[in-house]
């Protein structure tokens, strides 16, 4: 593993999202001292809240997932996660409905999912969904600490005995196929494999290897913090302060200074802050442009779709709903088609409908209900640019909203008091690249030691932390990159071993 070189006593980290605040609890629980400067008034990045009438409304995550790691950068400064943070698992932890009418519940305990997919499949998916959660365990097993929580310096590093592994897995091949060698339902292969489009790529495209992804959201379990997941930046902004961090909100970083090849300050409007080591956690166009240089690659990046998020808050809400409801179009392969190639919008949109006061009332006023609801759309690269979603946006809310009343919420417009529209337009003036939240994609050739490094060729005292560098996208697996980061100044990286997912999960 390389590291910085020379001194690293004081490390500037820039962002207070997940990223740097996981970085700045593992460095101060290495020894050093720590300033966190974030642009915005209070930590969070893309985990931000947005209060409006007295609705609380989460901007980012939805839920969490993974714990254990949560549990890490507290850790690190002798705290307990459960004394920050109030986790309520989720049961079921997604609720699915399909085009034709029927709906399926999805448990992270084993005996629960299988008696649901015997009535929703029958025995053979049934007896395919046990085969699949057996597998899926073994995925993650093999793929945490090797290509997950783990340092990349070159290709080589995958050179492995773990790669073998997973290539008997079936990881190398194709996530859609791969599924379907467990599961003959088509609908329930949707609900195992429709994660991949976090990572950018449809099911038919990704790699097997992410289903990691659906063994975090189906076996691992989901969880749900009072207060929303926002608390969870609260949380460890709050114990990072308690450590001795300097954390500096409404202070935007302006540019670094250099000597040579080393950061030696970093400047906001007010002030200069000398430092031995800086952490980068902005999205990396905003990085690489504080760097002044960006790495060199044989082909461009290519970014992830982006997504519309409409927030509403309502004077009634929908029994049926779960906290997060999957609602499936009738088109699949032509949704995938329209995200990531042809670039229009959906068609025939599969949406994921989220209702927080479902386990949380208090995140709205008395009486009141608040519903998020995530449309994927393409990314300006390849969909429509930031320009044209000035005035598609509103047209697109109204189509939402048909499709939303005409499935699974009637009289949804009618209930409306509070909303945030949230588009394309918005991501790209927070700086998100090619107008979309979800960085950059996981093609093969951006997984792994391919992905953008966290150390930057030509500095030797930065590090950058995100996802848009190793590991990836996603809440556990940004905090993982911080706590890579942080590792990469200080030395010391522990790996956490593989959780051996018990039979049980919950109720």
């Amino acid at each position: 593993m390389k590291t910085v070189a020379g001194p690293t006593d004081h490390v500037v980290v820039v962002g207070a999202g997940l990223a740097g605040l996981a970085t700045a609890l593992h460095l101060l629980g290495a020894g050093r001292r720590v300033t966190l400067l974030e642009r915005e008034a209070e930590p969070g990045g893309r985990a931000g809240l947005l209060t409006r009438s007295g609705y609380r409304i989460d901007t980012g995550p939805t839920v969490l997932t993974m714990p254990e790691l949560m549990a890490e950068p507290f850790a690190a400064v002798g705290e307990d996660l459960a004394d920050r943070l109030d986790l309520v698992p989720l049961h079921p932890a997604y609720r699915a409905r399909f085009a034709d009418g029927s709906a399926l519940d999805v448990h992270t305990c084993a005996e629960t999912m299988e008696a649901e997919v015997h009535r929703f499949a029958g025995a053979r998916d049934a007896l395919g969904y046990r085969r699949l959660r057996t597998w899926l365990q073994a995925l993650y097993r093999v793929q945490m600490n090797r290509f997950i929580d783990a340092h990349f310096d070159s290709p080589f590093g995958l050179l492995h005995p773990d790669l073998a592994r997973l290539a008997a897995l079936g990881g190398f091949g194709r996530l859609d196929a791969r599924i379907g060698r467990f599961l003959s339902d088509e609908r329930l292969r949707r609900v195992f494999s429709f994660q991949s489009l976090y990572a950018g790529v449809p099911p038919a495209r990704a790699l097997a290897a992410y289903a990691v992804i659906a063994y975090m959201d189906t076996v691992a379990g989901v969880h749900f913090p009072r207060g929303g997941v926002h608390a969870l930046p609260r949380a460890l902004a709050a114990a990072a302060v308690d450590a001795g961090a300097d954390l500096r909100c409404a202070s935007p970083v302006t540019r670094l200074e250099r000597r040579g090849e080393r950061i030696t300050a970093v400047h906001t409007a007010d002030e200069r802050i000398p430092c031995d080591a800086v952490v980068l956690t902005p999205d990396l166009p905003i990085s690489y442009r504080l760097l002044g240089r960006a790495p060199r690659r044989p082909r461009p990046l290519r970014h992830a779709p982006s997504a519309v998020l409409l927030h509403l808050g309502t004077d009634r809400t929908w029994p049926d709903l779960g906290h997060h409801t999957l609602s499936f179009g009738a088109a699949w392969h032509r949704t995938f088609d329209e995200l990531t190639r042809t670039g229009r919008l959906m068609t025939d949109p599969s949406l994921l409908i989220t209702r927080p006061t479902g386990t949380d009332p208090a995140l709205a006023p008395p009486g009141r209900h608040l519903h998020t609801v995530l449309a994927p759309c393409p990314n300006t690269d390849t969909g429509p640019g930031v320009r044209e979603w000035r005035t598609l946006g509103p047209a697109y809310r109204d189509s939402l909203l048909r499709v939303l009343e005409r499935r699974q919420m009637p009289g949804l417009a009618a209930a409306i008091e509070q909303e945030c529209l949230v588009t394309p337009v918005d991501w790209a003036a927070a700086g998100h690249a090619a107008g979309g939240p979800f960085a950059v994609a996981h093609t093969l050739a951006q997984t792994g030691p391919f992905r953008p490094r966290n150390l930057v060729r030509g500095t030797t005292n930065a590090v950058l932390a995100g996802c848009g560098t190793a590991p990836g996208v996603g809440v556990p697996t940004v905090l993982v990159s911080g706590k890579l980061a942080a590792a990469r100044i200080t030395g010391v990286h522990r790996p956490r071993p593989a959780r051996k997912a018990p039979a049980h999960d919950g109720p």
